[in-house]
């Protein structure tokens, strides 16, 4: 009987065995690696084909649209780029609100991470918004009660960060309390809605800002690039606001 046993596993053994597939080894073969450097020769066919319309980019490009008699910066806590680029913003999301029937922009709010460079003094070209501004940000609208306002000031507080804001005052003092918080130029009304322009990234927790998803999010569907573009040509000469927004009286260390 164990004898039978033992016979009979061997035979399924032996079928197991010969059912399995052949192991096939693959034919391993290095190729050469093709290095893009200005050695490489150019594809005279295809640059053919690409030059009408490059020359019409650089020609886009290159365009003049405005004009600094200053150079615009991102630096300190009250960046002429910065503030200029938040007015621009709040600008924006206001006219946007009054064709579609919301009340008035209350402030705006922008990140000085997404402001990539500085605008030299003189000419302002088409390029040189593509590269202050090289992302796809949203303009977007959050629409908040008062209370829930307070934590952008309390953001500001904590972090004392220079993302530049417009129709907004912040002032900390020394015992890093907030002394000063003003909306359009008046204190936290709890009992109103109000309605902040900022782009979708901080709106969607950027930067920390995680305050506005206590908020509702309107799109407006506006690229911030193409508002800023739109802005500066209709700003012949710029005139880059002064005026002090943010001011951290017990900041350490200056951006």
């Amino acid at each position: 009987m164990i004898k039978n046993k033992l016979l009979g596993f061997g035979i399924v053994s032996l079928l197991l065995i010969g059912c399995k597939a052949p192991l096939n080894i693959a034919n391993i073969h290095t190729e050469k690696n093709i290095y893009i450097t200005s050695e490489l020769s150019e594809d005279k066919e295809m640059a053919a084909i690409i030059q009408p319309y490059k020359h019409e980019l650089e020609g886009k490009m290159n365009t003049k649209i405005s004009h600094t008699n200053t150079e615009l910066n991102k630096s300190g806590d009250n960046s002429n780029l910065g503030n200029l680029l938040a007015d621009y913003t709040f600008e924006g999301a206001d006219e946007w609100a009054k064709k579609n029937s919301l009340p008035p922009i209350d402030a705006a709010v922008i990140n000085i991470g997404g402001i990539r460079t500085i605008i030299p003094k003189g000419d302002i070209l088409t390029k040189q918004i593509y590269e202050v501004m090289p992302f796809e940000n949203e303009v977007v609208i959050i629409k908040m009660n008062g209370k829930d306002v307070e934590g952008l000031f309390d953001y500001y507080l904590k972090t004392q960060k220079n993302n530049p804001v417009s129709h907004l005052v912040i002032e900390t003092d020394e015992n890093n309390s907030i002394s000063k918080k003003l909306i359009n130029g008046k204190t936290i009304d709890y009992n109103k809605t109000y309605y902040i322009a900022t782009s979708d990234y901080l709106a969607l927790g950027g930067d920390n800002m995680f305050f506005f998803s206590k908020g509702e999010m309107i799109s407006t569907g506006i690229k911030m690039r193409d508002l800023f573009l739109e802005k500066f040509k209709q700003n012949p000469e710029i005139s880059s606001p002064d005026d002090v927004r943010l001011i951290f009286k017990n900041k350490k260390v200056q951006e």
